[in-house]
């Protein structure tokens, strides 16, 4: 019996069957269960039968490097599939048991075989790191190599990300590329040696909207927490709101842009290929998009990371504003629409004076700053604060990054909606 063989285990009244893990305690056996789990045995108290021998493949393979590409389809459109690691892009190591991310377009399939037949592939590694790792320059290498993807003829992206800096890198992409195809973001929750997990469905959902009309950067995660759709939130309008669930991602102040049907996309994948029938689409949009070839491709990845977020709390000394005299620019977490305490009021003003660039956001989660309609905001106002009406404060800091590097008046711009950022009004939606 060796790592990799499939085996049946007897232990007192209980059976298990699975492949034979490496163990790092020699008077224990560890097995990888079908329904994805592992399980530790004790060697002394079990009956082993050897059903298959060497079921997996050992080799040390480690990532995919640069770029890889499957045989192509003409009939069908081509897909760029971008890995900067996190959950979605791994699969199950079978050396370690452990989830590893290896990754080029023929991992991708082999990890989820329902991507076949849908796109030709090309598979690109930018790098693989987990998404709170993520930083400006690497937000920059993304947006060339996404562009460089574009500029030679891929008709959508799909970027796999971590999910919990996600928000961050699909906002920043929005603002650094003019894209005339889907460029989609997708991540999972749980991880490919989970039951539970919702790589595949993501994976899918995010090829299908790359193939779609919607020439927008988008975030493909479940809509449900049961595997039916998958929601197509706008890069920069969306936040991930729950730390666990598997429709974790909401956009904020409006509906998501569309929705993948899941059950309909897969119906579809099988009826197309066994009858050559169509029937109802699988896409749905629910708000108006950038239609494919709208636009004119550019890029402007410059950024000035020489920004920071701050959130204002009752007793705040003026001292953490005072702090950041040495930044480019200052996004601020208020109260209600727009608030701080008066007292902080004079070290802002000091801030701004000095030539830092300081936006005003809010901590609550739907609505818009107005810092018109009390005392304290006009003072805002009047000590040179910007309002970034509803512009959610993750957005906001990207987006000052981006402005600060790329605009001359970014007082003026951090007021204009580039990508979709800023809703023209607030109000109530079902």
């Amino acid at each position: 019996m060796q790592p990799g063989d499939r085996i049946r285990v007897e232990q007192a009244d209980v059976e298990y069957e699975g492949t034979v893990l490496p163990s790092s305690a020699s008077d224990r056996l560890v097995l990888k269960l079908d329904d994805g789990y592992n399980v530790g045995i004790d060697r002394a108290e079990a009956s082993v039968s050897v059903l298959e021998k060497a079921v997996h493949d050992f080799s040390d393979a480690g990532a995919g490097e640069g770029t890889s590409e499957i045989t192509a389809d003409e009939s069908l459109p081509t897909i760029s599939l971008i890995s900067t690691g996190g959950t979605i892009a791994s699969t199950v190591d079978y050396r370690t048991g452990a989830v590893t991310a290896q990754f080029d377009a023929e991992d991708v399939l082999r990890a989820v075989p329902d991507l076949a037949g849908r796109a030709n592939y090309r598979g690109k590694v930018v790098t693989n790191i987990l998404s709170e790792n993520m930083t400006p320059d690497v937000w920059q290498e993304l947006a060339e190599a996404i562009y460089k993807e574009i500029e030679s003829g891929a008709d959508g992206v799909v970027v796999m990300h971590g999910t919990d800096t996600m928000q961050y890198s699909a906002a920043a992409v929005g603002f650094m590329i003019d894209t005339p195809v889907p460029i989609v973001f997708t991540g999972s929750q749980r991880s490919a040696d989970r039951p539970s997990s919702d790589n595949v469905m993501n994976a899918v959902c995010a090829v299908e909207a790359a193939k779609s009309d919607c020439a927008e950067v988008m975030i493909c995660m479940h809509k449900e927490s049961s595997d039916t759709k998958c929601a197509l939130h706008r890069g920069t309008r969306a936040r991930k709101s729950h730390t666990s669930r598997r429709d974790a991602f909401e956009t904020v102040g409006n509906k998501p842009l569309g929705t993948v049907d899941y059950s309909v996309a897969n119906q579809e994948y099988i009826t197309d290929v066994e009858d050559n029938t169509t029937i109802d689409s699988h896409l749905s949009f629910d708000r108006e998009y950038t239609s494919r070839g709208e636009v004119t491709p550019d890029i402007q990845p410059d950024i000035e990371s020489n920004v920071d977020l701050i959130k204002f709390t009752p007793g705040m000394d003026e001292e953490r504003i005072r702090s950041l005299a040495d930044t480019e620019g200052v996004i601020i977490e208020g109260t209600g629409l727009g608030h701080i305490s008066t007292d902080l009021i004079p070290a802002v003003e000091e801030l701004v004076d000095s030539g830092t660039v300081v936006v005003m956001t809010s901590q609550c989660i739907e609505g818009r700053v107005c810092d018109r309609v009390y005392d304290t905001g006009r003072d805002l106002l009047d000590a040179g604060v910007v309002e970034a009406e509803d512009t959610l404060p993750e957005t906001a800091l990207v987006k000052l990054m981006w402005v600060l590097s790329n605009k001359d008046d970014p007082q003026r711009t951090m007021q204009k909606s580039l990508a979709g950022e800023i809703t023209e009004q607030s109000v109530p939606w079902t």
